[in-house]
């Protein structure tokens, strides 16, 4: 009976969406409804894979998420290591606070405080630079600067949160190996190497696991309130064409066929990668 809500959830508004999906092999008109509309088979996914329009969203999805993966997933480990270190309770405990408080904060404000600070007229950034003699960086409106800030940006929103999963993980190892550890003569880098990563290697693949689960994907909220026309070309990713498209554009069956093989190709990855983790001799998620 306790798990029977969270059942109700799922089904209502995870599962019965999915018949949604048909609407990707149909003409969709509103007036004719979902069933009612004309089939129209693969014509969507043609008109998809022969836009170019497409494989710019994707490549710049694809982009966004290979940078995140490779600068932003390993910021939360180093963060996790170094305050496992730390012995001081309440200073620990402080620096954990700070951390993971904007993960609670809505886009909408940290973007905001993104905007702001990056400003070329008023930003505290570009303000400390023309006062060192430097010309002023237009950083949201730059296509190399915007990916990086909208990286740092990520790694602010998210790092504090993915902090505790690997505390947490920290808490579970033996502390007797660390002070037998500290009886054989291992400094506290050797301790960290040999006792501390391996300690946390588990959750650490499977966090790898479903972050690159969603290559497919970049978060909406986070994309849209940073994004401005001057960087499209960069910034124009799945999920900002499809609301482009498809509600503004009431391109709905098209929109979908592109959700769809997001869908697919995120499933893939996910049983790609848990295959390859479990050949590694690691816990997958199954």
């Amino acid at each position: 009976m306790l798990l029977l809500p969270i059942l109700v959830y799922y089904v209502v508004f995870k599962y019965t969406p999915m018949f949604g999906e048909v609407i990707a092999f149909k003409n969709y008109r509103f007036a004719d409804g979902i069933w009612g509309s004309k089939w129209v088979g693969l014509k969507h996914f043609e008109r998809l894979f022969t836009s170019p329009d497409f494989f710019n969203v994707l490549k710049n999805t694809l982009l966004l998420n290979v940078y995140s993966i490779v600068f932003a997933f390993p910021v939360p480990i180093v963060l996790a290591i170094l305050l496992n270190e730390v012995r001081i309770e309440w200073y620990k405990r402080t620096i954990q606070n700070l951390l993971y408080i904007p993960h609670f904060i809505s886009w909408v404000v940290l973007g905001g405080i993104v905007i702001a600070l990056l400003s070329p007229s008023t930003g505290i950034v570009n303000t400390v630079m023309k006062s060192l003699g430097m010309e002023p960086i237009y950083f949201m409106a730059s296509n190399f600067w915007w990916p990086i800030m909208f990286i740092l940006s990520g790694i602010w929103q998210s790092a504090g949160w993915g902090t505790i999963l690997y505390l947490a993980a920290m808490a579970g190892i033996d502390p007797q190996l660390y002070e037998a550890a500290k009886i054989d003569g291992a400094g506290k880098l050797r301790r960290i190497w040999h006792i501390t990563l391996p300690g946390i290697r588990s959750t650490i693949a499977i966090l790898l696991i479903l972050r690159v689960g969603q290559m497919m994907d970049v978060g909406f909220e986070h994309i849209f309130i940073l994004q401005n026309k001057a960087v499209y070309e960069v910034s124009n990713v799945i999920s900002t064409y499809v609301y482009h498209v498809g509600l503004e554009g009431s391109q709905y069956s098209y929109t979908t066929a592109l959700g769809l093989f997001q869908s697919i190709i995120g499933l893939i990855l996910i049983v790609g990668v848990n295959k390859i983790i479990k050949a590694m001799g690691e816990n997958g998620l199954w």
